[in-house]
């Protein structure tokens, strides 16, 4: 976990009750949900097996360790969690070497919560070693704190990234706002109390309390992430 935390004093504007932003990485700042899948899809076939498109929804935003041994017993492969894992980090890395695309209204709302001097963290079930290289496209500056999954006892769908990341940066878990795009991300940032913002990416999310669903990051703004704290639900 890398930080560089700011005085939550200092940084929350006066009168608001948002004290953090909390993001998730790949489909939701990142277009590479896709990404993932096509590799799982590369890797399985080279050892004979077809994956049915139906596991994309299952596998989608979830742990490394869950959605790999998903495929492995879905498709009965001989290998091991740690030989896949490897395959399939080495896959992705590949794959974002090139040009990575950012969603729509990223990095908009990444220079506006910086220039707000909003306490921002990426929370991601990807690697470190995944996040950093991502970094560099998002850039690291406009993160005062970044999570990984494999920093984690319990990652997504638990709620410990998203408590370690408002412990980290100082502020209540139900003052914080939450982005992310999968039923599995949602989940753990509702079990750790934060308000959210669901901007589906590959399966769709249903509203519900102390959870608002948009069509894109172009509809978020810190005038939206500030109102999240304020309406009665």
């Amino acid at each position: 976990m890398t930080s560089t935390v700011p005085a939550l004093g200092t940084r929350t504007a006066e009168g608001s009750a948002l004290q953090a932003v909390l993001l998730d990485m790949d489909g939701t700042l990142v277009d590479t949900e896709g990404f993932w899948w096509d590799v799982e899809v590369e890797v399985f076939a080279a050892l004979g097996h077809a994956l049915d498109d139906s596991w994309r929804h299952v596998v989608v935003g979830g742990p490394m360790a869950r959605s790999a041994g998903f495929l492995i017993e879905a498709t009965g492969a001989d290998i091991t969690l740690a030989e896949l894992t490897v395959l399939l980090n080495r896959g992705f890395e590949d794959r974002i070497d090139g040009a990575l695309p950012l969603m729509p209204g990223a990095a908009r709302l990444l220079a506006e919560l910086s220039a707000h001097e909003i306490p921002t963290a990426l929370v991601s079930a990807s690697h470190r070693r995944i996040i950093d290289r991502v970094l560099t496209a998002l850039g690291p500056q406009n993160f005062a704190l970044t999570v990984a999954g494999d920093e984690v006892a319990r990652t997504k769908p638990h709620p410990d990234p998203y408590l370690l990341a408002a412990a980290g940066l100082g502020a209540e878990p139900a003052r914080c706002a939450v982005v992310e795009d999968t039923a599995t991300g949602v989940a753990a940032a509702e079990a750790a109390g934060c308000h959210v913002v669901a901007v589906p990416s590959v399966a769709p999310i249903s509203p519900a309390p102390r959870r608002t669903v948009v069509t894109s990051l172009e509809e978020v703004d810190l005038a939206f992430l500030r109102g999240l704290m304020t309406e009665k639900r």
